[in-house]
């Protein structure tokens, strides 16, 4: 019975199915709320676009394993939001890093992959237009290590340098080789193998991306370029055919020879010395270590930044992801970001002979 006060009846407001609603909308609030604080990198992500940024036009090696991670990885990054592609061609991607690691938002919405050299062309520091510090971004990791790729020199049989020895002899013709841009790795490379082997390259640069360099070499403005083995394997297998017309001359960022190109020696085979070794060994850290690195921009927050690089290990883990990089012919032999910050370190650590070199080769062009 309700208790009496002053001889009146005081009748409770709810009846107790009223308390037992009331009671459980309670719970459901804090168990929403415990939900929220527990999960606040989902809840940041979902129903989210997040953005994902490639250094280089459609169709080269950059934007085939870029398009490839964004179709995946959106299922294992928290809330699942999906992932949209960007290409931003300029500079051979040292742009797209310039953007990423000044321009978005440091929220974990964007990331994306540029050149395997950006790293290195950082921490050189002869570049006025680099604006970034190469050890403060989030990386991701790296999709390939190279472990079943290479950076390959193709040329057109009918150059009239043809041959390793024919672009090593003294008062021969040019080798004619195109690249994207001063400072990217198809720009650098041949440099370092023009003073570290003694070839006698002449450089055609600018092009916008890989798409047309291959099309260039086709119609004979180019003798040729070098490109990642995988590249070709996946946009123009018939050139690696017997008879095709191109010579694979010699493989970059390799330990030993790879397994496809066993007649194809590598370029720490050709050093004539020691010095010429160490050289190549240093140019090839960054394929070895980063050869299609993935990053955010600095200060993204913690768990964001751990959500994402759990989700670019678990994509590589995945299955299908797995089955379409073997179909496209992408090298997957990821890398992780402890790694990759690893190796952006040893490179800033390089022998000073080493280093002096390069800061040479990027001041004098």
């Amino acid at each position: 019975m309700p208790r009496r006060e002053g001889g009146n009846s005081v009748r409770p407001i709810l009846g107790h199915g009223g308390l037992q609603r009331l009671a459980t909308a309670a719970l459901l609030i804090v168990a929403a709320g415990a939900a929220s604080a527990q999960n606040p990198v989902e809840t940041f992500y979902k129903g989210r676009q997040i953005n994902l940024i490639v250094g280089y036009g459609p169709g080269g090696g950059y934007d085939l394993a870029g398009r490839l991670l964004a179709r995946h990885i959106g299922r294992y990054i928290p809330g699942n939001p999906p992932v949209a592609v960007q290409n931003m061609v300029g500079a051979g991607s040292l742009r797209a890093a310039n953007f990423l690691y000044g321009a978005v938002p440091k929220d974990g919405a964007t990331f994306g992959v540029f050149g395997s050299d950006i790293p290195m062309i950082g921490l050189i520091g002869v570049n006025s237009a680099v604006q970034f510090d190469a050890r403060r971004f989030t990386w991701l990791g790296s999709s390939s290590s190279f472990g079943d790729d290479a950076y390959v020199l193709i040329v057109r049989g009918d150059a009239k340098s043809p041959s390793l020895a024919a672009a090593r002899r003294p008062g021969g013709t040019p080798m004619v080789l195109g690249g994207t841009g001063e400072g990217a790795r198809d720009a650098d490379v041949p440099k370092i193998l023009r003073d570290a082997l003694g070839l006698n390259i002449k450089q055609v640069l600018g092009y916008p991306d890989t798409p047309s360099l291959f099309l260039a070499i086709e119609r004979g403005e180019l003798d040729g370029r070098m490109f990642d083995f995988s590249a070709v394997k996946a946009v123009r297998p018939r050139w690696l055919e017997p008879n095709s017309g191109y010579n694979v001359l010699l493989q970059f960022a390799r330990v030993t020879r790879h397994p496809d190109l066993p007649d194809v020696p590598t370029a720490r085979e050709l050093a004539p010395d020691a010095a010429a070794r160490d050289l190549i060994e240093f140019a090839e850290t960054p394929l070895l270590t980063m050869a299609r690195p993935f990053a955010a921009p600095p200060g993204v927050p913690d768990a964001r930044a751990k959500a994402l690089q759990a989700a670019f290990l678990a994509a590589h883990r995945d299955a299908r992801f797995l089955e379409e990089a073997a179909r496209l012919g992408i090298d997957i032999s990821p890398v992780d970001a402890d790694r990759m910050a690893a190796g952006v370190e040893r490179l800033a650590q390089a022998p000073p002979p080493v280093f002096a070199y390069m800061r040479q080769l990027r001041g004098r062009r």
